[in-house]
């Protein structure tokens, strides 16, 4: 069974910078596309970043040069560094792998930015 767990979220004042971190187990993702999805109270799930099985990235422009995405395969581990933190950043922020093993979601992190 792959599991994904997040960890990182939390409180941070706006202009600051934290690092999210989601462990894979259960498998290996080493082959699949990874990514960072988000959602506000209220609002859709949108797409933060991604990175295709082929290493082609994407970020939702709101976060560009803000944002980055990342992983390590050694680990089985992906993050999303994010700077420059605003308010509306505010959200629950969930890990996404898919590709060979499947499609699995983790529960996500909540990531409040304060004004």
């Amino acid at each position: 069974q792959v599991q994904l767990v997040e960890s990182g979220g939390g409180l941070v004042q706006a202009g600051g910078s934290l690092r999210l971190s989601c462990a894979v187990s259960g498998g290996t993702f080493s082959g699949n596309a990874i990514g960072w999805y988000r959602q506000a109270p209220g609002k859709q799930r949108e797409l933060v970043a991604t990175v295709s099985s082929g290493g082609v990235t994407i970020y939702a422009d709101s976060v560009k040069g803000r944002f980055t995405i990342s992983r390590d395969n050694a680990k089985n581990t992906m993050y999303l560094q994010m700077n420059s933190l605003k308010p509306e950043d505010t959200s629950v922020y969930c890990c996404r792998t898919w590709g060979i093993i499947g499609n699995y979601w983790g529960q996500g992190t909540q990531v409040t930015v304060s004004s």
